[in-house]
């Protein structure tokens, strides 16, 4: 017996409305929507439990993407902000504990940020969390699976990143 998910239902019962409807792409659309919204909700419960806002976190990734440390500029162009954005949402982590800021040793202007061992310890908590939920999702399919899932979805977002103006769909649509 087949296993059926909320979509098999979504696009059973939109088939009959419209006659034209590929239930392949309707179903693979509405999967990769409600897989989305399922992993903002996990990252949305695990900001909660780590008593993080979402900008705190985003600060946090960036600057621990930079090896835990990096100027406030680069900070700002990371995070597509102005400087003076940046310098709250500092200010606002220092206090917390969870950045330092330290003056540059190759530039007397300039200072550094750099991750505290309990800012990288909260940013690892909350990561751990989606990581754990993505391994938890993707693990019922085999290390092939995924990569096939992985190639597939890099030639669709190709697509999405490159419309050709010719191409069937390239003006705006939804689906159901």
């Amino acid at each position: 017996m087949e296993h059926r998910d909320w979509t098999d239902g979504h696009v059973e019962r939109w088939k009959p409305v419209l006659p034209d409807l590929d239930p392949d792409i309707e179903g693979a659309v509405t999967r990769m929507k409600k897989l989305s919204v399922h992993l903002r909700r996990v990252r949305e419960q695990s900001l909660l439990d780590f008593d993080l806002e979402r900008h705190e976190f985003d600060t946090l990734h960036k600057l621990a993407g930079r090896g835990g440390k990096a100027a406030p500029s680069e900070l700002a162009a990371d995070l597509d902000l102005a400087p003076a954005s940046v310098t709250g949402r500092l200010d606002a982590l220092e206090k917390r504990g969870f950045i330092r800021r330290t003056p540059s040793t190759t530039d007397r202007r300039r200072v550094d940020v750099e991750l505290t061992k309990s800012g990288r310890a909260t940013w690892l908590g909350a990561m751990d969390v989606l990581g754990d939920e993505e391994y938890r999702l993707l693990g019922v399919l085999s290390k092939d699976e995924r990569k096939q899932l992985n190639d597939m979805l890099r030639r669709v977002m190709l697509a999405a990143e490159h419309p050709s103006p010719t191409s069937p769909g390239s003006t705006d649509s939804s689906s159901p």
